[in-house]
């Protein structure tokens, strides 16, 4: 009797097992090939703009992506939003309001005085990132956003090394991109948000105290610069900007949760700084690095089922 039952446990566990394996072979088939149009939506948006976009390329011709990642593209795109603050704290300057578009929740944090935005840049660069509540720790900080993107040599994903050009207190602390300019979002020794591309040596000429790398720009000197939708697809999303009278804007969106937010484009983005009187502004990492930190306390729902991603560079107040 005992050997039957162990044979009938091992039977169902193999089943199971076979079946789950079975599933996982299917999903990507069901998400690509199936008839849920959002879901390839969602899904499409997320893997394309991902480290990894030859698992789309694996399944759909880049026609099917083009048409998909600009299904939302048209010149009237523009959608309203609400606005409901949520947090005033006088005493630092600081105001946080929640937003709800269409397709989208999130939150907007307001600074007064730009001159406290500094990049909090983790401990260990080459080793290991830092979660957004640690970066912001670190820093002594009371708020911060996650920043720029990182690459992956030893494909472990921990967030060890920021991409592009990480400038802190006016020294460039990373550079895997030589005499390259990239596009640069930082701060100068005046506290005014700067765009643009510019290479190693011109950051240090320009007086850039804070920076890192990441695109696209979203306004530049109060002129929208994204057509479309964007192209970008729909997914999570964080920028940063600035007001003329200096005020800096964090902007951190939800997405990819079907019940709560399904994300942003990259025009939906822009439409919030545009809403918020930002001059210039920018998108920075998005998908599961997108969070928003204050006293301590996650403020945003996270999309990553692991809680907060390790990552290199955070954007953070200082008190």
């Amino acid at each position: 009797m005992r050997k039957k039952s162990k044979i009938r446990i091992r039977m169902i566990l193999v089943f199971f097992m076979y079946n789950m394996i079975f599933a996982a072979i299917l999903v990507p088939f069901i998400l690509f090939w199936g008839p849920f149009e959002s879901l390839k939506t969602v899904a499409v948006g997320a893997v394309a703009t991902s480290r990894h976009p030859q698992v789309v390329e694996a399944f759909l011709s880049q026609e099917e992506i083009s048409r998909i990642m600009n299904s939302n593209s048209s010149p009237g795109g523009d959608q309203d939003f609400g606005r409901t603050e949520v947090i005033t704290d006088k005493a630092s300057g600081i105001t946080i309001e929640d937003i709800q578009g269409r397709s989208f929740k999130g939150k907007v944090m307001l600074i007064k005085d730009p001159k406290r935005v500094k990049l909090a840049v983790t401990k260990e660069i080459g080793v290991t990132g830092e979660r957004v509540t640690d970066l912001v720790k670190d820093m002594g900080a009371i708020a911060g956003i996650n920043a720029g993107g990182f690459y992956d040599p030893n494909g472990k994903g921990n967030g060890a090394f920021p991409d592009g050009l990480t400038m802190h207190n006016g020294e460039i602390v990373h550079n895997n991109v030589g005499d390259k300019a990239v596009n640069i979002v930082g701060f100068d020794d005046q506290g005014k948000l700067v765009l643009g591309k510019m290479n190693a040596q011109q950051l240090i000429e320009k007086n850039m105290r804070e920076v890192v790398t990441f695109e696209p720009n979203l306004i530049v000197n109060g002129k929208p610069q994204i057509s479309g939708d964007g192209g970008w697809g729909i997914a999570p999303r964080t920028g940063i900007g600035q007001r003329a009278d200096g005020t800096v804007i964090f902007v951190v969106i939800d997405g990819r949760q079907p019940t709560w937010s399904i994300g942003a484009t990259l025009r939906d983005l822009m439409n919030v700084f545009d809403d918020y009187d930002a001059v210039n502004a920018v998108n920075l990492d998005g998908g599961s690095s997108s969070e928003l930190v204050y006293d301590g306390k996650v403020m945003n729902k996270l999309w990553n089922i692991f809680g907060e991603r390790y990552i290199p560079t955070a954007f953070v107040v200082t008190p």
